[in-house]
């Protein structure tokens, strides 16, 4: 990091200051880079100016921090990391655009596969993408919980990219600013990094949400597990047919979780406890949004393995079964109970 980064830095801003973005904002701000938090929601931009920005699980921290609600923007951004849900996009892409001028990076680091999406808004040349390997919980206004490890955090945050994967000067600019969070790589294949990130949130982000429990409740119930494997299976099967590879995490290979039988549950069940141990307090972000009476981003995660496995012809029951029971609730407003597991006996 450069002695005084504030001094030649890309002035930054962290659209959508939730669950990710305060972590993200707090330590970009605490590595002395100057970035702006913007958030729509007032309550919460108005705790993290009177606050800081607050951390708590695994990292306990409070930086300061400069925070904004979209009209309160002034001047051009040079690099913009997007963290907003995705059903927001339109309205948040199009309230910042008279904020970009024609060099700025919006690194997307949303879930699913957004890239397509953000590019038809801000353009394909100014549009690169990333993924997040640390889970967060929004607490309340102005605090995140961290969720995973630091030291995992430290060691594997981000992997980044551009879409076409031509390296260029600007994504190791993005790469120094956001390592003061964790490591981020930098990759040539970052559709296939996409893909296998959307397998981790399809399977306990997506059960987390079905079933309104945490990630510790899936893992201790076999049958819950069971259906986390097909989840998994369905992905990697998917993904094939979009011509891509699952890439490793944490030293071990997501093709791995390719099913040839049933038989193969048990080891995959092994592995997901392996990888996922750290993480059983974690609730996924799509039952955080139920919570709170919002969307979810369904339809840009199982949503898209659905969607993509009928173009390809390829069946996505379980998949489909989890898009069914967290629309149920979105459409009803209540949450469902573990006892809906019950529902994947009828697949």
């Amino acid at each position: 990091m450069r002695n005084n980064p504030e001094e030649a830095s890309l002035r930054t801003a962290v659209l959508g200051a939730g669950a990710l973005g305060i972590i993200i904002g707090a330590l970009i701000a605490k590595g002395g880079y100057l970035v702006d938090l913007v958030d729509s929601f007032k309550e919460n931009v108005d705790a993290l100016n009177a606050n800081g920005a607050r951390v708590t699980g695994f990292l306990e921290l409070n930086v300061p921090v400069r925070a904004l609600t979209p009209d309160q923007l002034e001047g051009c951004y040079d690099l913009v990391l997007l963290l907003t849900k995705q059903t927001n996009n339109e309205t948040a892409l199009t309230q910042f655009l008279p904020h970009l001028h024609k060099d700025s990076i919006v690194c997307t680091l949303q879930n699913g596969i957004p890239e397509e999406s953000v590019a038809a808004y801000v353009g394909k040349d100014r549009t690169i993408g990333g993924a997040v390997m640390f889970g967060a919980t929004w607490e309340e206004p102005g605090v995140s919980r961290l969720a995973s490890p630091y030291e995992n955090t430290r060691r594997f945050a981000f992997t980044i990219g551009e879409i076409d994967g031509v390296q260029r000067p600007r994504i190791q600019q993005v790469k120094e600013i956001i390592e003061t969070v964790g490591k981020a790589e930098v990759i040539s294949n970052l559709m296939e990094v996409r893909w296998t990130k959307l397998l981790m949130n399809a399977t306990f982000s997506g059960m987390s949400a079905a079933l309104n429990c945490t990630f510790g409740d899936v893992l201790a119930s076999p049958k819950a597990m069971a259906c986390v494997a097909h989840l998994a299976d369905e992905t990697v099967k998917v993904c094939h047919a979009q011509g891509y590879h699952m890439v490793e995490v944490l030293g071990e290979s997501f093709e791995q979780f390719e099913l040839t039988t049933d038989a193969d549950i048990p080891k995959k069940i092994e592995l997901f406890q392996r990888l996922w141990d750290n993480q059983g307090s974690q609730k996924g972000s799509m039952l955080q949004d139920l919570e709170k009476g919002r969307k979810t981003e369904i339809d840009c995660i199982n949503g898209v393995v659905c969607r993509k496995g009928r173009e390809a012809g390829i069946p996505t029951p379980y998949n489909d079964k989890v898009v069914e029971l967290i629309k149920e609730e979105e459409k009803s407003g209540k949450l469902n109970d573990f006892s809906y597991l019950a529902r994947f006996d009828t697949i």
